[in-house]
């Protein structure tokens, strides 16, 4: 019996293994936005063991474990053991069939550990004993685990606040991988929260030495901080945001807004949103002047769970798709930088499928010759990232839009061994166009090109769209 992940995995034609095999399965990864934590990298971090790596962090599992009816101290509890936790998720995996971590599991034990068996309880044991055994092995450090999958570039995920040490020691030591901060300002943003946000205020002011009591002082600041970034490589800025905010306003209201959130009033939801729609533009003009990519993870309901939330905290499972109106106010703030000259490239996530033609039609609204594909509709997003959702952006990118023009895949992970998803993804794709030249929607003649475009997608458009 053939084992589960083998060389053809996920390929149903002679065409999408040769495109696979010929023209995605070597090229190097551009991994333009995770979590990474950088101070890993810098440090070199041994994993003590399988469990620790492999959930550690990883809310995708632990929203399926719950599920599963497995207690949260097998999840996030501190009282229990890696082991204890670890054979609780090969508890849980045979349950996880059809969904993505199914297969992302089996590939990242092949890739990674070279482990074929399928996690389940009967195995758990073997498969955590040979793989502790290899994380104490300096190639699974966490620089060898990028090295072995030929990383070329990270994009970590960082605050204005933050000192990029770890990013500066890397770049002095001449780590061949580079390791690159990207700018996350939400924070700056959230007056949404006064007492955060206040304290919030008071560390960027410390750390870009400018007295903040105004909101013209707080673009100063973040002005600062912004071309601190750019002196440590950064290239692109990320938001985090529910929705695009593009609402009018005057900078006097502005600044009565920062003294009301500063102050700690609860603002009203217009308010808000007027301070939300400043910030954006601004930081918008910030990219542009230093010819940054900008981009957008939009759509997403956090921390549903009040009661967990109290207790565990942002970032452990307990997020969603939401359903937002966007078009008008992405359409206003993707025209009034336009309208001045003054929009840069832009990449668009969207969390809820519903709005993948949506935004392949936006972006055409604001292409203009000046870079090949300068406004992308970004890769399947979080619950988007698995089969069915990588298909579905592909195909509305292709149908409205030019699929090879595409910037291709990134992790968006926290975690060391994710990169399969990279080949997860290639897969997904040459299957797709295989299935299109087999079916003779794509001339045969024509498949030399369709495997350059394949080369494209999975590596040099990124390079070449990002600069790197």
């Amino acid at each position: 019996m053939k084992e589960f992940i083998n060389e053809d995995f996920l390929l149903q034609s002679d065409a999408a293994r040769q495109l696979y095999h010929e023209h995605a399965e070597h090229q190097p990864i551009i991994d333009y936005h995770c979590h990474l934590n950088p101070a890993y990298i810098a440090g070199n971090r041994r994993f003590d063991n399988l469990g620790q790596i492999w959930l550690e962090g990883d809310h995708y599992k632990w929203r399926a474990m719950r599920t599963n009816g497995i207690e949260e101290k097998y999840c996030t509890g501190k009282e229990t053991t890696d082991w204890e936790k670890f054979e609780k998720w090969a508890e849980t995996v045979p349950y996880t069939l059809r969904n993505p971590l199914y297969a992302w599991t089996h590939l990242e034990l092949k890739r990674v550990f070279g482990i074929s068996e399928i996690l389940k309880p009967e195995t758990a044991a073997s498969i955590y004993e040979r793989g502790t055994a290899l994380l104490q092995k300096p190639d699974y450090y966490a620089r060898g685990l990028m090295k072995m999958f030929n990383v070329e570039v990270v994009c970590t995920t960082d605050d204005p606040v933050d000192d990029l040490a770890h990013h500066e020691a890397l770049r002095k030591e001449g780590f061949p991988i580079k390791v690159l901060p990207t700018w996350r300002p939400d924070k700056a943003m959230a007056v949404d929260d006064p007492e955060s946000f206040r304290v919030y205020v008071d560390r960027l002011s410390e750390v870009s030495g400018v007295t903040i009591k105004s909101y013209v002082s707080l673009l100063e600041a973040l002005r600062k901080r912004h071309d601190f970034f750019a002196t440590a490589g950064c290239r692109l800025s990320d938001h985090g945001i529910e929705e695009f905010y593009a609402e009018d306003y005057t900078e006097r209201e502005i600044d009565q807004i920062f003294h009301g959130a500063y102050s700690g009033k609860r603002l009203s939801s217009d308010e808000v949103r007027k301070f939300k729609s400043a910030m954006l533009y601004e930081m918008a003009l910030m990219d542009y002047q230093k010819g940054w990519t900008q981009q957008f993870h939009y759509g997403a309901i956090r921390n549903n769970n009040s009661r967990l939330f109290r207790t565990l905290g942002p970032d452990t499972g307990f997020d969603s798709i939401g359903d937002f109106t966007v078009a008008k106010n992405m359409s206003k703030f993707l025209n009034r930088l336009d309208d001045k000259g003054e929009l840069t490239k832009t990449i668009i996530y969207n969390l809820n499928p519903r709005d993948n033609a949506l935004i392949a039609t936006m972006a055409g609204n604001f292409q203009d010759g000046t870079v090949a594909g300068k406004i992308q509709f970004g890769s399947g997003w979080w619950f988007l990232d698995q089969e069915e959702g990588i298909i579905d952006q592909l195909n509305s990118l292709s149908l409205l839009g030019l699929l090879s023009r595409f910037a291709g895949m990134l992790t968006d992970s926290r975690s060391f061994i994710s990169y399969p998803r990279h080949e997860y993804f290639r897969r997904v794709l040459c299957n797709l166009i295989g299935d299109d030249i087999e079916k003779g929607r794509i001339p045969a003649s024509e498949t030399g090109f369709a495997g350059k475009i394949i080369e494209d997608i999975c590596y040099f458009n990124a390079k070449n769209y990002f600069g790197f």
